[in-house]
């Protein structure tokens, strides 16, 4: 709270102040709590001026390319941690000690596993079924195998279905592609670390002695940490606002899956390969590149420029490195990926692009090291949910743990019909 306060004025009413908030960073806010006893309320569609909370988990400068989990730098943390370090900072508040590090790292491994009766429920869906549709729905059905856990008020029980949803995510992802292809389940191995073990997962057989590519393994473990939290955003408002209703934590993350399965959220970067099949081969860049600069054209460059962010994509230039790192390690060759290749180039070189800080982000290099490994684009927001699950439960966790905590009534500006009487059928 700072000593700053607002006055408004309301025509024929005597003026009121209200409050004004500060964080630790970012802009101060306007607590308008109590603009309703005053006969008014905001009109803020898409709640973008509008902090629908407090939280100390992640915080986004987008002016500045900015990026904080729990105060550090995704840089600093994509440089020297690892996903399953960055759960325990987003879930816990701190860096754990080595030894807490162990004893977290033991604990998700030995969740990994799923009940048998899970496995099976796979077989209700037809083989064509998107995999979202998969996860989704098996995730919301995990409520029915640990109902004697689900006291929300309890933080060891909330402790528990945390740590329950980050270690069995990659299981159900991987039976998701596992029984769209036909193939059968591969269940999680221990040995393995956590981006190991899914690779293992998506991509070993009985009949082959599948070994992990540690290159690969290291950018999947960078693929979970850059999409791990990403402040209020769609999905993690949806499990917010879900939760505040009491709802369980199996329901929540369900709700948040089923929020970024939508084409404006969680599908960019599938969204971004469509893009580089539609231009097909590096000779018809320019035509496309055009088209992108000519406002009359709906064709648009995807994966390029970011919402949020009006500078470079802090997570982009870990992504970047970790790109080229796989397509030299792979040398793969693949026309679409020569053409992603081609796009960068012109990206950060063309002045059109460059003066309206249009750079490629996470989406677009995420979505070429996922088809370098062999992923298809119907799992790349599969993979995008496994890795914003923890996210999604720290801030479940995080507003559960407050006090006073109310369930989320979003008011509105009603525009309909006004009051009027009914008329009978055979009055009309």
């Amino acid at each position: 709270m700072t000593d700053k306060k607002v006055t408004v004025q309301i025509t024929g009413q005597d003026a009121f102040e209200l409050p004004m908030m500060s964080g630790t960073a970012g802009n101060d806010v306007i607590d308008v709590r109590t603009l309703g006893s005053k006969g008014v309320f905001t009109y803020d569609p898409g709640f973008l001026a509008t902090a629908s909370c407090q939280s100390k988990i992640t915080y986004i400068d987008g002016d500045k390319g900015v990026l904080l989990h729990r105060g550090y730098p995704i840089e600093q943390l994509a440089d020297g941690s690892n996903y399953i370090e960055l759960c325990y900072l987003l879930l816990h508040g701190e860096l754990p000690s080595p030894e807490k590090l162990v004893t977290f790292e033991n604990t998700i491994k030995n969740h990994t596993m799923i009940h048998e009766k899970i496995a099976t429920f796979f077989n209700g869906f037809v083989v064509d079924a998107h995999p979202m549709a998969m996860l989704c729905g098996v995730v919301g059905a995990m409520s029915s195998f640990y109902h004697d856990d689900l006291d929300i008020s309890d933080p060891k029980q909330r402790q528990r279905s945390s740590y329950r949803l980050i270690a069995k995510l990659p299981t159900i992802a991987a039976m998701a592609y596992k029984y769209s292809i036909g193939q059968p389940f591969v269940y999680p191995r221990n040995n393995l670390s956590y981006s190991e073990n899914f690779l293992n997962m998506m991509f070993s057989v009985p009949a082959e002695d599948y070994k992990v590519n540690p290159i690969l393994a290291d950018a999947m473990d960078k693929i979970f940490m850059l999409h791990a939290d990403h402040e209020q955003n769609a999905s993690t408002s949806t499990v917010r606002l879900a939760g505040s209703s009491g709802a369980n934590p199996y329901a929540c993350i369900a709700a948040g899956i089923a929020s970024l399965w939508g084409p404006a959220h969680g599908g960019a970067n599938e969204a971004c390969l469509n893009m580089l099949k539609q231009i097909g081969s590096v000779d018809k860049i320019p035509e496309f590149v055009a088209r992108a600069k000519d406002k009359a054209d709906p064709f648009r460059l995807m994966g390029f420029g970011h919402r949020v962010y009006k500078n470079f994509d802090p997570r982009a230039k870990v992504m970047r490195q970790t790109c080229h790192e796989v397509l030299s390690a792979l040398n793969v060759s693949d026309p679409l990926l020569d053409v992603a290749m081609e796009l960068e180039r012109i990206a950060l070189e063309d002045e059109y692009f460059v003066s309206k800080k249009l750079y490629p982000n996470v989406d677009f290099y995420s979505g070429i090291i996922l088809k370098a490994i062999g992923i298809p684009t119907s799992m790349f927001t599969v993979i995008f949910a496994m890795s914003r699950t923890v996210g999604w439960i720290s801030h479940w966790d995080e507003m559960l743990s407050e006090e006073g905590q109310k369930i989320g009534r979003p008011r509105q500006l009603y525009t309909g019909a006004a009051k009027r009487d009914y008329v009978a059928p055979t009055d009309r």
